[in-house]
């Protein structure tokens, strides 16, 4: 199987917008728009992909926020989640998270949090998470 690799404009043709739509809502988007996504990723908000049969078949972001507290720390936030369901039970979703928390530990955050349903709490769980505060959120 392929290594991870960070999101490529190429990949709109591959599955992304599908695969997402197993998370959560999606709309369909042109290329123009998903380029211009693409080129505005950076060291601070970071897309990983593993592709299969020209699929994207797992998605991970890390978004790195930077902190006044903490002696000027970076906080790592892990989002987006997504395994397809065809290859889920293969320990791909360790797999993209490991990776994920390694980078964000390599970048010098001083932790990782994410938001997730209570359906998957034992995944993270699993995966030394642990619950530190409840989320509240406003929708427009």
């Amino acid at each position: 199987m392929n290594k991870l690799r960070k999101l490529e404009k190429n990949d709109l043709n591959k599955n992304v917008i599908d695969l997402l739509s197993q998370l959560t809502e999606t709309t369909p988007l042109n290329h123009h728009d998903f380029n211009k996504f693409v080129d505005s990723l950076n060291e601070m908000h970071q897309i990983w992909v593993l592709e299969k049969d020209n699929k994207i078949i797992v998605m991970g972001t890390l978004l790195i926020e930077k902190k006044i507290i903490h002696n000027l720390g970076l906080v790592g936030h892990i989002e987006d989640i997504v395994v397809d369901k065809n290859h889920r039970g293969k320990k791909l979703g360790n797999l993209i998270i490991n990776f994920l928390k390694d980078i964000a530990k390599d970048i010098g955050c001083y932790k990782v949090i994410l938001n997730c349903n209570e359906k998957v709490v034992g995944f993270y769980k699993k995966l030394g998470f642990e619950f530190k505060s409840k989320q509240m959120a406003i929708y427009f």
